[in-house]
């Protein structure tokens, strides 16, 4: 692929997990004997089924990797990404309420990647839409992150950076 990303950021609710962390389940979390992710209620917590192989793939492209969210339960979608095995594909997390505007441009400032060469996958509009206005490679996800999703949002960079 020609140019890659110097950063991918995902979003983490309906976009690495089918679930509002927040609402739809019941932290703290833990894994049981059954080596099942659950939450404080029992219920069985998945990933959306290619997200590791996704995170992987960045990996071995050396595309280094963020978390940008939005939700509240801070401590239970970190919590989640330790239990999952996905915290060592993160580099920076940004996960607490507010604008994803603030999230990304904490992200700029620690790692100084300008958001021209970020690439953000999220499956809320409204981000997208704010986001883009940053110059960031923005991919609207739809049921989930899969690698069809991920290659075209590197297909979708490239063509980015070649400009009109």
């Amino acid at each position: 692929m020609a140019r890659l990303p110097k950063l991918a950021v995902f979003d983490l609710d309906y976009t690495l997990w089918p679930f509002w962390v927040d609402t739809h389940v019941d932290p703290p979390f833990h894994r049981s004997s059954d080596g099942a992710v659950r939450d404080r209620r029992g219920q069985a917590v998945r990933l959306y089924p290619e997200v590791p192989d996704v995170l992987q793939q960045l990996q071995d492209l050396d595309v280094p990797v963020a978390a940008a969210s939005r939700t509240g339960e801070i401590e239970g979608a970190n919590q989640l990404l330790e239990l999952f095995g996905l915290d060592r594909y993160f580099v920076h997390r940004e996960i607490y309420p507010g604008s994803k505007v603030t999230h990304f441009e904490r992200l700029q400032q620690k790692t100084g990647v300008v958001f021209s060469q970020m690439i953000f996958f999220d499956d809320e509009k409204r981000n997208i839409v704010d986001v883009s206005k940053l110059g960031v490679t923005c991919i609207h996800v739809q049921n989930g992150m899969n690698l069809q999703t991920l290659t075209q949002g590197l297909e979708t960079f490239v063509k980015a950076q070649a400009g009109p």
